[in-house]
């Protein structure tokens, strides 16, 4: 089997390409050896694109009321344990001019969906930021939209948006979702957000309730077929204050296999090593880094109000995963052989503009 599994790695880093049947031997597989192989092709990939360098990204999260009510999120609306904060913008620009003297030219705005925060309050927090720090770059990760609020955001200095579509299968997307979401939103927003110029983000949780091959599969048809500027996966790790407290998480192994897969068949895309991974496993980010990932996202987030965005239980945001262990965090990569980039790094994949895709789900 070991053979066959390397055939597989082979073919699918020649081809982009991977079918349902191989990412089923992939998934299962118990060879170490051929994993192994698996996540050193993967970082080879990563290599010849982009170096041995590894971006950062200043994440600021500067709200946690959300007026949706996700089953798997600790900051759904209907978590009454929930302590809820809002970030002024003195506070949101202070942690911006900390990430700047730390050397992140690259700042993620993400929040939960509160209506507090309309656009005309969102542009002026870009603008803001931009002025600022004109050779930075902003990141917005704040839900679905309309696409007049996507352009306007964009026009106001936004040059990326992170959405997890966290499915593409429509039956598994109602399970994590209460009736109000809908799958062809989520691919609605993320098409529009491509059309209007942003480099866009998508992504899922490895391991939620209900997830098959067959999901996971669709979730990498998405993915070659919207062909992202970054590719954001972790482990699904339970609430203690949703539905999903008693869900088991997602695994450490198979989160680091799909990694190495998303980079083989999407070699230019920015994948990071997510806080998620670094909360499953004391080594779970630099494992995700010699498995393909390039970027990091160090919390800039005030720390008075850093625990407050619990999204999962556990979320690590001191330590290594905050700006102010970005010196740890360094010295971690010097001794796996990447090095900090201080520049905005953006990724290789092309933006393509005027492009429709058809519904994913409606594939199965």
């Amino acid at each position: 089997m070991a053979g066959v599994e390397r055939e597989i790695i082979d073919r699918i880093e020649k081809t982009g390409r991977i079918t349902k049947e191989e990412l089923s031997i992939l998934l299962l597989s118990s060879d170490d050896k051929s994993m192994d192989y698996l996540a050193k092709r993967a970082g080879e990939t990563t290599l010849r694109h982009y170096g041995n360098k590894i971006y950062i990204r200043g994440l600021i999260e500067f709200t946690n009321y959300c007026r949706n009510d996700c089953y798997y999120c600790g900051i759904r609306k209907s978590n009454r344990n929930a302590k809820r904060y809002r970030l002024s913008e003195e506070e949101i620009l202070s942690a911006a001019g900390l990430g700047y003297r730390l050397g992140f030219r690259t700042f993620v705005l993400q929040g939960g969906e509160d209506p507090w925060f309309t656009d005309e309050k969102i542009c002026a927090l870009v603008s803001a930021v931009k002025s600022d720090h004109p050779d930075c770059a902003v990141t917005l990760s704040i839900g679905e939209k309309k696409r007049d609020s996507y352009q306007a955001y964009f026009d106001a200095g936004a040059d990326r948006y992170l959405l997890r579509h966290e499915t593409a299968d429509e039956v598994h997307y109602r399970k994590l979702h209460p009736p109000d979401l809908a799958l062809s939103n989520r691919i609605r927003c993320l098409s529009e957000l491509k059309e209007i110029g942003y480099q866009t983000g998508c992504g899922f949780m490895v391991g939620s309730p209900g997830q098959t091959m067959e999901t996971l599969f669709l979730d990498l048809s998405l993915i070659q077929e919207l062909s992202p500027h970054m590719v954001g996966i972790g482990p699904f790790i339970p609430h203690k204050d949703t539905p999903f407290c008693r869900e088991a998480p997602g695994t450490l192994e198979r989160t680091l296999r799909l990694l190495s897969i998303i980079r083989l068949i999407h070699p230019k895309v920015l994948l990071p090593a997510t806080t998620a991974l670094g909360t499953i496993h004391p080594d779970g980010r630099k494992r995700g880094i010699l498995a393909g990932a390039n970027v990091v996202m160090p919390n800039l987030t005030p720390q008075h109000v850093r625990e407050k965005y619990e999204l999962y239980n556990g979320k690590a945001s001191f330590g290594e995963e905050a700006a102010e262990g970005l010196g740890a965090l360094s010295e971690e990569l010097k001794r796996i052989g990447y090095q900090i980039a201080v520049d905005i790094g953006d990724s290789k994949v092309p933006i393509v503009c005027g492009r429709r895709w058809p519904k994913i789900a409606a594939q199965k």
